[in-house]
């Protein structure tokens, strides 16, 4: 009773003494900035502390394919020097089997024959191996024909001390090598007809994931004097199968110059080749052939990716020493890069100039064919001219 009591008469006290309460409002609550995502954690693998670097002669007119028990390296740079002449194609940079992985250096090449073209290296996952065929010259309207699914698979015999490396990791179907500072064995799928120099300049991948789509070619080659072949090819991947563990979604000339004389990420330089002199194409069954000694692989990583890929973080106050701030620093043009990519743009002829090229070359060899009909239609009606 005594406490039912007191309840009753404390408010009416407090309203006959006049006696008021100050309510406080409650503090408004401070939106914490959030937090920074955690600094980029670059994973890439080294490069080959030694690779055999040669130039390779093209076969002429499609090879046949070899059987290769494991994945080729990832993709080394190369630095295109301009164009010698306005017919140079640039053949090589990339890996061929001669009972090993070796590297085929790049350089600017004449076609053998008139109207003759150039056509990319073919990379095929198939039952756990790599069915592999080089780069080549081929005709004029020849189109590149994959091996067929009933292919008898016979893997190639290594050549002698060569340590295999994985099997390749990723979907099968055909696929260029992955990026500079890849972990080996991961290949990234690609149309037919993909120059392997596209993967360059893109981030490193530890995971499959990584895919190159929207290439448009004409016949599955790349010709050199029809300009509506040059496309821009779109490589994609997610978050997880980066080194960095960012998302990439970026284009890249389908041209193997262009795309080789953008600046790469991993800086792992191919070694020019010992000797000039080119050494003829892997043979299916053919032994190996004694290749030159390895060569050092001029390798450096840069820290910071092109904004159009990835988002550097900053340094944190207890990193800001000077080796690590210059190490975080962008890394620097090549001059010899950009005069390449410069050269090689103003060195491309005008669609008009080359589609009328092509226009009177097939009325020139329209009227050929038309004339040596006739010559030979009067040759058999005049016996003794």
């Amino acid at each position: 009773m005594l406490v039912r009591s007191i309840r009753c008469v404390l408010p009416l006290t407090l309203l006959l003494t006049a006696c008021t309460v100050e309510v406080r409002p409650m503090p408004e609550r401070v939106a914490m900035p959030p937090l920074p995502p955690p600094p980029v954690d670059y994973v890439t693998e080294p490069a080959p502390a030694a690779v055999v670097s040669v130039y390779v002669e093209p076969p002429i007119d499609q090879p046949p394919p070899v059987v290769v028990g494991w994945a080729p390296p990832p993709m080394l740079v190369e630095e295109p020097p301009p164009p010698p002449f306005e017919e140079a194609v640039w053949i090589g940079g990339y890996w061929v089997w001669e009972g090993d992985w070796v590297w085929a250096h790049g350089r600017w090449a004449a076609p053998p024959r008139p109207h003759y073209h150039w056509v990319h290296p073919y990379y095929e996952h198939r039952a756990d191996v790599v069915v592999f065929v080089t780069g080549h010259w081929d005709a004029e309207g020849a189109a590149f024909v994959p091996p067929p699914p009933g292919l008898r698979l016979v893997v190639e015999v290594a050549g002698a001390g060569v340590v295999p490396g994985p099997r390749p990791i990723g979907p099968p179907g055909c696929f260029v090598p992955a990026p500079p500072g890849s972990r080996r064995g991961i290949i990234v799928p690609a149309p037919i007809g993909t120059a392997p120099a596209v993967m360059t300049s893109v981030p490193a991948v530890i995971a499959p994931g990584m895919r190159v789509t929207n290439t448009t070619v004409v016949n599955n080659v790349t010709r050199n004097y029809n300009v509506t072949n040059i496309t821009q090819v779109t490589v994609v991947a997610p978050p997880a199968a980066t080194a960095s563990g960012q998302a990439v979604s970026t284009s890249v000339p389908a041209l193997a110059h262009l795309a080789a004389a953008r600046s790469p990420l991993v800086h792992a330089y191919a070694p020019e080749p010992a000797s000039a002199r080119s050494i003829p194409a892997f043979v299916p069954g053919r032994p190996p052939l004694a290749l030159p000694e390895r060569q050092a692989v001029r390798a450096q990583l840069a820290l910071r990716e092109s904004p159009a890929l990835a988002t550097p973080q900053p340094l944190r106050p207890a990193e800001r020493t000077p080796a690590a701030v210059a190490a975080h620093a962008p890394a620097e043009q090549s001059p010899r890069r950009d005069a390449a990519v410069k050269a090689a743009e103003q060195k491309m002829p005008d669609r008009k100039v080359v589609d009328r090229k092509v226009a009177d070359r097939k009325v020139a060899d329209r009227k050929a064919a038309v004339k040596k009909v006739a010559d030979r239609k009067q040759d058999k009606d005049d016996p003794h001219r």
